[in-house]
């Protein structure tokens, strides 16, 4: 597996400025909030370095590695691309810089759409993404604040936010997120 320097010489090679930064702030967010909920901060460091890996990639690209590694996609998928970067930088990682556990793999791949039953960690990356220092929008605060309460009510509010900002803009809204979303209200304790 490459070393933490070879990563993230490989992510400020083939991301923006922006994008690296970003990276480091999902990074420092996913340890802080493993810390607060026991899940292994190195693993969430090693998920938040690689969840962007793919970002840089177009659509057509990110179609093909996905596709040439046999993994099927929907039509679903097809229709935003965009989305398809969190499993295209698993592949990454675990193709190109050796990384072999899945926790750490799926964390990545699902930090885009969600998925139904979440582990810890994919929560963590999913809400870090979010919530990471130079994230600015309307409701981030509120997200910021209780994501250091509850951390499954932080992941239903930014499924919420992210349900209704795409609505508004005449979107398509990919089924894992509503199974991920509706996962999450039925098995509410």
């Amino acid at each position: 597996m490459w070393s933490k320097n070879k990563i993230k010489e490989y992510l400020k090679e083939n991301t923006s400025e922006n994008r690296y930064i970003h990276i480091l702030g999902v990074v420092e967010t996913s340890q802080s909030l493993a810390d607060r909920y026991g899940a292994d901060r190195d693993k969430a460091a090693l998920a938040a370095y690689i969840h962007d890996a793919a970002k840089h990639l177009p659509g057509d690209k990110l179609i093909k590695l996905i596709e040439d590694k046999g993994f099927k996609l929907t039509s679903e998928d097809k229709a935003m691309p965009q989305l398809l970067h969190g499993p295209a930088g698993a592949i990454i990682a675990e193709e190109l810089m050796g990384i072999k556990d899945r926790e750490v793999l799926d964390a990545a791949r699902y930090h885009t759409t969600g998925k139904e039953n979440m582990n810890l960690l994919e929560k963590i990356v999913y809400i870090a993404d979010l919530i990471e220092p130079s994230r600015d929008y309307p409701g981030v605060k509120h997200l910021r604040e209780l994501a250091l309460k509850d951390i499954d009510k932080a992941l239903l509010q930014a499924f919420d936010n992210t349900i209704k900002h795409i609505i508004d803009r005449g979107l398509l809204i990919h089924s894992d997120t509503i199974k991920s979303r509706n996962y999450i209200i039925v098995n509410k304790k």
